[in-house]
Parts: C-alpha cells; sequence; structure tokens
C-alpha cells in the first residue's frame, strides 16, 4: 500500500518514495494545504514510513506501522490543545525538554503539529534551536493551511509538501465508493464546492445528508424573506451551548454557498439549494455568508452564543 493510500499527489508521493529508498528523509516537514486536502493522512503515513521495520517503506502492516496509523504509538507525541485559538508557549516548551529523552521503542522521536498556524512568534523562535540541530532520532512535522503564517526561519529549515487538488474523475470515484446511495445531484454539486479536495468533498455530501431542524426552520425563514421569522429561528438558538450551535453554523453556511453556486450555473449539494437560489439575489447571498463567517469566527472566539444569534439576527435579513 505505502504512500499510494494518499489519493492523487504522484508527484509529492514520488518524491517521498524516492527519499525513503535513499534513506534520506527529512527531519522536519511542513505538510500544507487546505482543510479536507489529506494532509492528516499523508502525515500518518510519513511517521509510519519512519517508524517502518519493512524494506519499502511505510509497509503499513508491520507492528510500528499499525501503531502509528492507529494512533498508538509512544513515540509520536500530538503537540496541541483544541480548546485554545493559539497553542500555549508551555506546550512548545515541554516539547523541546521532551526531545532530549530517548525514543521508547521506535527509531524515531515524532512530534506532530496538527495546527501549525496555531503558532505565535514567540512559540515557533522556542522551536528553532529544537529543529535547526535536534538529535539523530527527532522529527518535526507542522500541518498549515497557509504556509506564510510560519515564520521564513522557521519554514526554511522544514521540507515542505503541498498537496494538490484532484481530478474531477478520482473524487467523482472515491465519492461513488463512499456513498454509493448519494444523489448524482448530490456529487455532483460537493465537487463542485470541494475545490478539488477530497476531504471538503466528503464534508459537503455528510453535512448535506440530512438537515439539522434549525437548518429547516432557517430555510423557510430566509426564503420567506420575513424578518420576523429569522427572528423566531434565532431567538431560541441564544441559549445553545457552543458545541451545539457550532454544527449548525456550519449547515447553514454550506447551504449559503451552494446556493451562491447554483446561483451561478454551478451544480448544487441539494435541491433546497436552488430554492434559495431562486429568490435571492447574488448580493444577497454574499452578505449571508459573510454573516455566518463571522459567526463562525466569533464563536470560535469565545463569544457569547446569545451575541451571536443577535447579531445574525441584524445581519440575515
Amino acid at each position: 500500500m505505502g504512500f499510494d493510500a494518499l489519493v492523487g499527489n504522484e508527484t509529492l508521493k514520488q518524491r517521498l518514495v524516492s527519499a525513503f529508498a535513499n534513506a534520506q528523509p527529512s527531519h522536519c516537514y511542513l505538510i500544507t494545504g487546505p482543510v479536507g486536502s489529506g494532509k492528516r493522512t499523508l502525515a500518518g503515513l510519513l511517521m509510519a514510513a519512519m517508524q517502518c521495520t519493512a524494506r519499502e517503506k511505510p509497509c503499513c502492516q508491520c507492528a510500528q506501522c499499525r501503531k502509528v496509523l492507529n494512533s498508538q504509538h509512544p513515540d509520536v507525541i500530538t503537540v496541541d490543545d483544541p480548546e485554545r485559538v493559539t497553542l500555549p508557549i508551555k506546550l512548545i516548551r515541554d516539547a523541546c525538554a521532551d526531545l532530549y529523552i530517548r525514543p521508547n521503542e521506535g527509531k524515531k522521536k515524532i512530534y506532530l503539529f496538527p495546527r501549525g498556524n496555531a503558532l505565535r512568534p514567540d512559540s515557533q523562535n522556542a522551536l528553532l534551536k529544537c529543529i535547526e540541530e535536534p538529535p539523530s532520532y527527532g522529527v518535526f512535522i507542522f500541518l498549515c493551511e497557509h504556509s506564510e503564517r510560519m515564520l521564513p526561519t522557521v519554514r526554511s529549515r522544514c521540507v515542505e509538501l503541498r498537496m494538490s487538488p484532484l481530478t474531477e474523475a478520482a473524487l467523482q470515484r472515491k465519492l461513488r465508493e463512499a456513498f454509493p446511495a448519494a444523489t448524482e445531484q448530490a456529487i455532483k454539486g460537493a465537487i463542485a464546492r470541494s475545490g478539488g479536495y477530497l476531504g471538503q468533498a466528503i464534508s459537503a455530501i455528510q453535512e448535506g445528508e440530512e438537515l439539522l431542524p434549525q437548518s429547516e426552520a432557517f430555510l423557510e425563514a430566509y426564503c420567506s424573506g420575513d424578518k420576523t421569522a429569522m427572528l423566531r429561528v434565532l431567538t431560541p438558538m441564544e441559549k445553545l451551548k457552543r458545541d451545539q450551535l457550532r454544527p449548525i453554523l456550519t449547515q447553514w453556511s454550506l447551504l449559503l454557498a451552494s446556493a451562491l453556486s447554483a446561483h451561478n450555473g454551478l451544480p448544487s449539494v441539494r435541491s433546497e439549494c436552488d430554492r434559495i437560489a431562486a429568490v435571492r439575489s447574488t448580493s444577497a447571498l454574499l452578505a449571508a455568508i459573510d454573516a455566518v463567517k463571522q459567526a463562525q469566527s466569533l464563536l470560535e472566539a469565545n463569544v457569547g452564543t446569545a451575541h451571536i444569534c443577535g447579531a445574525l439576527a441584524i445581519r440575515l435579513q
């Protein structure tokens, strides 16, 4: 199987196969690409290859590979705090101190940063010495949507692996395998919104399979143009917890973005989006998308749900 478990990205995969065949992998990688582009899949395969005991790496069959791919390897350390917008510098200093303790059972001791963009400049500076002169067994892997968020001094010490979009044929094949019951409209709509990335296409289909009750109410209110109807939808939502509001906003964003695609002649994820496109102008949809995106940003910045819903009630006219 090896790196072929990653769909597409043939040039990148060949580059890695060659590096491991010649025993010349880097000790520091920066994997870049948008959400859903396969960064985590590639990171898993790369880390498995680092620990693999077979001749052709990664074999995905040996004990070391299986432990890495099942997130059970003691020498693969994830450096993250999902509850924080940025990573506390204490996590970075702890990782740097831990680096000098030899691996427990693997060939390498790997530090994975799944949110490289959450590293503040002071945290990146604290890492510089570690990634410049690590012990022979030390490896660092950063996942980032935008490499520009990393300091030039860090980027220059990394080998960048940039994820590429897939062809429409590859997306069509993988989606049909994963969702045999999905309609042709749903698959075409998901591909149109995916930017060529499989993860985004899968998310589009999954989020479009069943509307949440709040999304059904939003759909009716937004298509009616009745301001009081939208207020009636959002007022009860002010009492929701953050984790309850997040998937609702995600689905609203999907509906609006797909409606905008339909407005511009592209296939939509679901028929309800065609209905929105029929009654709302392009400018109105753009304004609504911006309002929901801002609400999502406020949610991640720990703003109260009541304030977020109140703001949406004003902006979603």
